[in-house]
């Protein structure tokens, strides 16, 4: 069962590579990825339903949409010839992946199941359209136990 995809208003960002050092030392880098996270979590106090169903560990996918601004530089024939094109830039999209993953979840070894993709600005801004997919019977529940032969 899926819930609509969340919008978060937000410039995508993936997780950068992180050192001891960071402890101690703010790289601008991670500044702006500790900032990223603390966005997407402040998203979800407006939606304590979904903060539940996150919290419960019946969510075991998730997908997201990540739209990228188009750099100003690019002219206006080709910002409107990109416009939802898939984006194959950097950042990787596992990097993106990990950072929406640590942002919402303490412990993300839950889920199993998602769809990734990276696209350019579609004229509605940068953002994260983020569904969340969930079993209401896991696998765990009583009478859902395997079957073993």
């Amino acid at each position: 069962m899926n819930n609509p995809p969340v919008i978060f208003k937000v410039v995508p960002l993936g997780k950068p590579r992180m050192t001891q050092r960071d402890r101690w030392k703010k790289r601008p880098a991670v500044l702006r990825y500790h900032a990223f996270k603390d966005t997407l979590r402040a998203r979800l106090v407006d939606l304590p339903h979904l903060r539940k169903l996150i919290d419960s560990g019946t969510i075991h996918g998730l997908s997201w949409t990540a739209y990228f601004p188009m750099p100003p530089s690019w002219s206006k024939r080709k910002q409107a010839s990109l416009a939802g094109a898939l984006h194959q830039q950097k950042p990787d999209r596992d990097n993106i992946d990990k950072a929406i993953l640590d942002a919402l979840f303490t412990d993300d070894s839950g889920i199993a199941s998602g769809r990734i993709e990276k696209r350019w600005d579609d004229g509605k801004g940068p953002r994260i359209e983020i569904t969340f997919e969930f079993d209401p019977h896991p696998a765990t529940a009583p009478g859902n136990q395997p079957v073993l032969f």
